[in-house]
């Protein structure tokens, strides 16, 4: 088991960045896929990036593409989303998790979540 702890949210002025951070838990860190999703008020849970075990691959949704890099490193147990050139539309509250094996741009996949960070981008 695993649990999780996001940072590094806040209000960002259009244009801005934010960096964010998944403290986890436990020593199996290495042996989860990662990933970063999002929810907007009265929106369904949205993915956003996901990194594999080792990191050498990562992957984003169209929305966030060339704006978002997601990373993790296996020796602090933690994962990072670096997020850039926000947008008001970006505004939601930030969950990363963590994932035994499934499809890892389905929320449903995912074994263990965090509470969440909010994330409030002004135009």
């Amino acid at each position: 088991q695993v649990q999780l702890v996001e940072s590094g949210g806040g209000l960002v002025q259009a244009g801005g960045s934010l960096r964010l951070s998944c403290a986890a838990s436990g020593r199996t860190f290495s042996t989860y896929v990662m990933g970063w999703f999002r929810q907007a008020p009265g929106k369904e849970r949205e993915y956003v990036a996901a990194i594999t075990r080792s990191g050498g691959s990562t992957y984003y949704a169209d929305s966030v593409k060339g704006r978002v890099t997601i990373s993790r490193d296996n020796a602090k147990n933690t994962a990072f989303l670096q997020m850039n050139s926000l947008k008001p539309e970006d505004t939601a509250v930030y969950y990363c998790a963590a994932l035994i094996s499934g499809i890892y741009n389905n929320y449903r996949s995912y074994d263990y979540w965090g509470q969440g960070t909010q994330v409030t981008v002004s135009s």
